[in-house]
């Protein structure tokens, strides 16, 4: 209930959390999952544009006249209302907000018994209750409700408990002013099965899969989940920034490179050794992301003596270059809504150590340096989308080494 009005859950605007959550709702806000839709997620706005259509209109359909399948994860409030007017409710811009999550009670896989897929919360049974990881205890509830009491003189009661100090229900509507959000536990919340709905794999019309990080995660049998990663222990609560590709600090983690050079008669035999920290490929998600490794030798003052590319490394160095490829028919490039065949996917697979190897003539040579960059889109969409800010194009250094020739 919200101001007098009897709402549905999914339709509860995330600022109603903040009150009690602070610090969560603060993290929350600066994540891309509060940015996933096609009104603030400038990427997928463009792609969405191409392919769907205006984010701020009704009744919005696919090619083929069917409801976009890509607001079951970008914009689920409004998937399950089946609106594509994005602007028209608070919960709809909020993209992937706290009830998004919190109200998926069980995970049913994205296959369905019609050889199809249910993606984003199609995938899941959904509760009218907000699921939290661990429930809500009476005892939590007296304590909550003391604290809010010394914050304000209202006295009003902790909106999971669900029911009064005393175990009564609830009072009236007219006498409740906080929200009546009910919690149940749910330990699903602490698995991977809480993401998988959107970031297990995604396929496009013609069946070719163009995000697959559920796929890539050592077969489905890792030990570690997403939350492991993306939802660490940050000063005493669990951190709800959910870094991912957009976010420096979380890719610098994901990669160890390493030099090795020797000399041997006139030439330095160089190896640069990457390895893949993560249980799913590097880069992972959506298929244009890419990533390369530039080398160069170096003379005493700085100077530029080799490297590995000038231009791209795709055609120069192909074997620094860590991308996944879509093609049509023929086996040319093809843009994934339209791609009919996987392409080469040079990826990083999980855990993989890839060693590049390089002869290099030793002369004037007085250090050797190694550096890899992450790239959210193709050289080709990088030209094609002109208007996105450079710090969405420009490629982001997340590891280097260096080592001086003895």
């Amino acid at each position: 209930m919200v101001d007098g009005k009897e709402i549905p859950v999914h339709q509860v605007d995330s600022e109603n959390c903040k009150e009690c959550h602070k610090k969560i709702y603060k993290q929350w806000k600066g994540s891309m999952h509060a940015q996933s839709t096609a009104l603030e997620d400038p990427i997928h706005g463009a792609f969405y544009k191409q392919v769907i259509g205006d984010p701020a209109k009704e009744d919005v359909r696919t090619a083929k006249g069917k409801y976009p399948v890509c607001l079951q994860c970008h914009a689920p409030s409004a998937a399950k209302d089946k609106k594509t007017k994005l602007d028209s409710l608070i919960s709809y811009q909020q993209g992937v907000n706290c009830v998004s999550c919190h109200s998926l009670k069980k995970y049913n896989g994205i296959d369905a018994k019609n050889g199809k897929m249910n993606l984003g919360i199609k995938a899941y049974e959904l509760s009218d209750k907000l699921q939290g990881p661990n429930g809500m205890l009476s005892e939590q509830g007296k304590a909550a409700d003391a604290l809010r009491a010394k914050l304000d003189d209202d006295g009003d009661l902790n909106p999971h408990l669900g029911r009064d100090n005393d175990n009564k229900a609830f009072m009236s509507d007219e006498d409740v002013k906080s929200l009546d959000l009910p919690m149940e536990g749910n330990s699903m919340l602490k698995t991977s099965a809480a993401c998988l709905g959107c970031h297990d794999r995604r396929n496009n019309s013609h069946g070719v899969p163009l995000c697959a990080t559920g796929d890539e995660m050592v077969d489905g049998k890792s030990r570690e989940t997403c939350q492991s990663c993306h939802m660490p222990v940050s000063d005493g609560i669990v951190s709800h920034n959910m870094g991912g590709g957009h976010d420096v600090t979380m890719l610098k983690r994901s990669i160890r490179l390493d030099i090795d050079a020797k000399k041997s008669g006139s030439d330095l035999s160089v190896d640069v050794t990457v390895q893949n920290l993560q249980p799913h490929d590097v880069p992972t998600g959506a298929p244009f992301r890419n990533a390369y490794v530039k080398l160069t030798a170096l003379d005493k003052d700085g100077n530029i003596v080799w490297q590995n590319f000038k231009i791209h490394p795709s055609k120069e160095d192909p074997k620094a270059y860590f991308a996944y490829a879509l093609t049509d028919d023929d086996g040319k490039f093809a843009p994934p809504p339209k791609a009919t065949k996987q392409g080469k996917n040079t990826r990083l697979k999980s855990y993989e150590t890839r060693v590049l190897n390089y002869k290099i003539a030793s002369k004037g040579v007085d250090s050797i340096r190694a550096e890899m960059y992450y790239n959210l889109l193709w050289a080709g969409l990088v030209k094609q989308l002109k208007h996105l800010d450079a710090t969405l194009k420009d490629p982001k250094k997340i590891a280097w080494s260096e080592v001086k020739i003895k």
